[in-house]
């Protein structure tokens, strides 16, 4: 095979993306201003409540959750992830082979795929035996299979998915899984990895991690009893019960099956670098590029699309623009007018829901023949930070509606937006989803937060786009993208530049910035803590 020379790429962290300002609606309208004193300090707590997706090695920090947009000008995927199978016996550094990898290859979105989370739910019976070590976890049969390939099909789509969490010192599944996205290498590893027929097939590259047999033993013994609260004699007696002649009969014969074998283990880094290399000339036949370039040239000279509608042009809402566009509005009034057309544009949203005839009694007894919502549930999904400041619009129109939050920024090197935060409730695929931003200009984070519905398994069908401003560009890139998608907004302009300059300009470079609308440094808590 032919190898290309590969240049390491370091990344050395993520800015934490959830803020802990709780202010009202009015605070968040405030701050689409730019401050009139001294610059905003930077905000820096955790990603989320629990662990944050990070895969650290020895020198280098991998941020495993977000992911770029898979995903062409017409809104398909682009590409599918680079998969890497790493098989071997157990305990033979498959995992420290991965580690490996990951920090030599220069490229910022892994995800890194254990075999260990896909053991099967044993029964009562089989419970007892496990815990006696009497039951055979290295047998091809203690793998629940089917979930494995749906799970790393859905990854290599760029999809998300949700991971089992075994516990091994109970031999069960945690009560919550673990959420993964798809990157642009996936790196699978587990003893059974070359045995199943369709996970082979979607392998990309088969990598053998071949141990010496006591070598294997002594790291087993280490990691069982420091790790996992076993007993010397439990894990001798399980390992020359069933972990060798497992080995020797299931997992050694699939060595004939890898493209590579990496002799000594994560040691061997003559061999790494030979994959590394290998993978980079495979990523360049996989290159993932969002191509607005081509889309907007070829959308240029289009008609505005039938899935956009706009707020009609009333007195009342020509006015309402007309304060909110004149540079001699105060920070006040800027702040009430724009909350009174996000409430219009909100309640103009809500027509396009479906509805059915319904019939009421009134007080004096009469019957009234009215219409309700058909729907399953409405969710509000904001862009943040811009986005959040038309929630309490929602808020004031939806009784108990429930709210996601998505962050997007842009990748300085490549230009491109990627998905850094993620918090959407559970359930939403049924709902119909109003995305809010409180302006479009490219329209390149609207498709990433709409392809990221989408992995959700929402239907293109159920989502409104709905944003204060929009520019032509961001219009036809969204239509083009997604057809089915509502588009709503109060006007559309040829571009928006002005009105980002004069709003947004001062924060340009600020953190956490949102790429595409004009700035909102502020993140409320919901009164309801949405849960994924």
């Amino acid at each position: 095979m032919t190898l290309l020379d590969c240049a390491g790429a370091r990344i050395s962290g993520c800015w934490s993306l959830r803020g802990d300002s709780s202010g009202s609606g009015e605070d968040s309208l405030d701050r689409l201003l730019p401050p009139a004193g001294a610059p905003r300090k930077k905000s820096a707590t955790s990603l989320s409540k629990t662990e944050p997706p990070l895969l650290r090695t020895g020198k280098r920090t991998i941020y495993t959750a977000g992911r770029p947009p898979w995903y062409d000008e017409h809104g398909a995927q682009s590409k599918e992830a680079f998969v890497i199978g790493l098989c071997g016996g157990s305990a033979s550094g498959k995992t420290t082979v991965a580690n490996k990898i990951i920090e030599a290859l220069d490229v910022p979105w892994v995800v890194l795929l254990s075999m260990d989370s896909f053991y099967k739910v044993l029964s009562p019976e089989e419970q007892v035996l496990a815990a006696q070590n009497d039951y055979n976890f290295d047998h091809p049969g203690a793998f629940d299979f089917e979930l494995l390939v749906a799970t790393l099909r859905k990854l290599k789509q760029g999809r998300s998915v949700k991971i089992p969490v075994y516990d091994f010192t109970t031999h069960r599944r945690q009560k919550d899984w673990k959420n993964l996205y798809g990157a642009s290498v996936i790196i699978f590893e587990g003893i059974m990895s070359f045995a199943d027929k369709e996970l082979l097939q979607l392998l990309d590259m088969k990598i053998f991690v071949d141990t010496d047999s006591d070598i294997r033993l002594v790291r087993r013994l280490r990691r069982d009893i420091t790790e996992r609260g076993r007993d010397i004699e439990g894990v001798i007696k399980q390992y020359n019960k069933f972990v060798k002649p497992a080995f020797e009969q299931y997992i050694e014969p699939t060595m004939r099956l890898a493209d590579i074998v990496v002799p000594r283990g994560g040691g061997n880094m003559v061999a790494i670098d030979l994959i590394v290399q290998h993978v980079h000339s495979q990523l360049e036949e996989h290159t993932l590029l969002f191509r607005r370039a081509l889309l907007a040239s070829a959308q240029q000279m289009q008609q505005l699309p039938q899935t956009l509608s706009v707020l009609e042009s009333t007195p009342q809402v020509r006015g309402l623009h007309t304060i909110i566009r004149n540079k001699e509005t105060s920070r006040d009034e800027f702040i009430f007018y724009s909350k009174r057309l996000m409430r219009l544009l909100i309640e103009h949203a809500l027509t396009f829901l479906p509805s059915q005839p319904c019939a009421v009694q009134t007080p004096q007894g009469h019957e009234y023949e009215g219409r309700r919502h058909s729907g399953k549930g409405i969710t509000g999904v904001s862009i943040l930070r811009a986005g959040e400041t038309m929630e309490p619009a929602l808020r004031a129109v939806c009784k108990d509606v429930r709210i996601g939050k998505i962050l997007i920024q842009t990748n300085l090197d490549s230009g491109e937006p990627e998905l850094h935060y993620l918090r959407l409730p559970k359930d939403i695929s049924e709902d119909h989803i109003i995305l809010m931003d409180s302006t479009v200009s490219t329209g390149a984070a609207a498709m990433m937060a709409v392809r990221v519905l989408l992995d959700h398994e929402v239907q293109e069908d159920k989502i409104m786009l709905v944003s204060l401003l929009m520019a032509e560009l961001g219009v036809h890139s969204v239509a083009y993208a997604f057809p089915k998608v509502k588009i709503i907004t109060t006007a559309v302009d040829k571009n928006l530049d002005d009105f980002l300059s004069r709003y947004g300009s001062s924060l340009k470079k600020k953190p956490f910035r949102h790429h595409y609308s004009f700035t909102c440094p502020y993140s409320g808590s919901n009164r309801e803590e949405p849960e994924e």
